[in-house]
């Protein structure tokens, strides 16, 4: 998703995709150039696998507002998921 995106979409992420154009939404955590330690908002146990599921629309008429999304590898969520910062 996106120039910046990590990762090939699945049937959910088509559906994501579609929603946001049909919305005319931006998907924000593809549109910054980042690291993939910054990129990943998802990793399983062995540490190797890793994507980027978890994403963000936000308006095209507020994306000049956007500054930065990256992940937060740091926050203890009691997940495999990454905290999402925008």
């Amino acid at each position: 998703m996106g120039i910046h995106g990590l990762g090939e979409a699945n049937n959910n992420g088509g559906r994501f995709i579609s929603l946001c154009s049909f919305n005319q939404l931006v998907i924000g955590g593809t549109v910054f150039p980042h690291k993939r330690i910054h990129k990943a908002t998802w990793i399983l146990p062995d540490g190797r696998t890793e994507n980027q599921i978890d994403r963000f629309g936000i308006s095209k008429k507020f994306r000049r507002s956007l500054e930065d999304v990256r992940v937060n590898r740091g926050a203890d969520a009691g997940t495999e998921h990454h905290l999402v910062l925008a």
